[in-house]
């Protein structure tokens, strides 16, 4: 009896020993995911970002829907809700699965890279014109190469989402902003507005 339960014990520990190396060791292919449009492909973490061109969107303002694949009937308004520690939401949330690219929504300046406790992963770009500073946060990762001082274009690929900072891991989501900026006023400054009616034209 006990020669069989030490056997039983052996034959456990050697299966899930296979199995934990298998799932840490083995390369595993990558996820694919799902969209009502094209096929998105979702690369590993330090991969660079995925280039999906034909699937930006461009709202009535002329920006770019800042996340690959979302539609402005997908959007909704977040700006103004509610907060932890009495915050303000100056932006909207725009939800997608971890991974998908976030793209600069119209032509600018990375001005800041910039970590925070709240925002997580950010990037700051400003108006070629000075006037309007975009805001992304929750972000997975830069783009390879991006840099602050660096000239982007409606469409890029910045980043990817995800929820680096205060957000949720079961929701991931890109966190975005548009401010106003007065002549001077510096990156972290700036007059929010909402970015749904100028996304959604709503």
């Amino acid at each position: 009896m006990l020669k069989i339960i030490g056997t039983a014990l052996l034959t456990t520990v050697l299966v899930s020993a296979f199995w934990i190396w298998f799932y840490n060791f083995v390369p595993q292919p990558r996820p694919t995911i799902a969209r009502s449009g094209p096929v998105v492909t979702v690369e590993p973490k330090n991969a660079p970002p995925v280039v999906v061109a034909e699937q930006v969107r461009v709202g009535p303002a002329g920006l770019a829907i800042p996340v690959i694949g979302v539609r402005p009937g997908q959007l909704t308004d977040t700006f103004t809700e509610a907060r932890a520690n009495g915050r303000r939401h100056d932006a909207i949330d725009i939800m997608a699965v971890e991974g998908t690219p976030v793209i600069a929504a119209a032509d600018g300046t990375i001005e800041k890279l910039f970590f925070s406790n709240e925002g997580g992963i950010t990037i700051y770009e400003r108006s070629p014109d000075q006037k309007w500073m975009y805001y992304y946060a929750h972000l997975q990762g830069y783009a390879p190469g991006l840099a602050e001082g660096q000239q982007v274009k409606r469409g890029q690929v910045i980043a990817r989402v995800d929820h680096t900072g205060d957000a949720v891991a079961t929701s991931p989501h890109l966190h975005f902003a548009i401010n106003t900026m007065a002549p001077g006023e510096h990156w972290w400054q700036g007059t929010p507005i909402n970015p749904y009616p100028v996304l959604a034209g709503k």
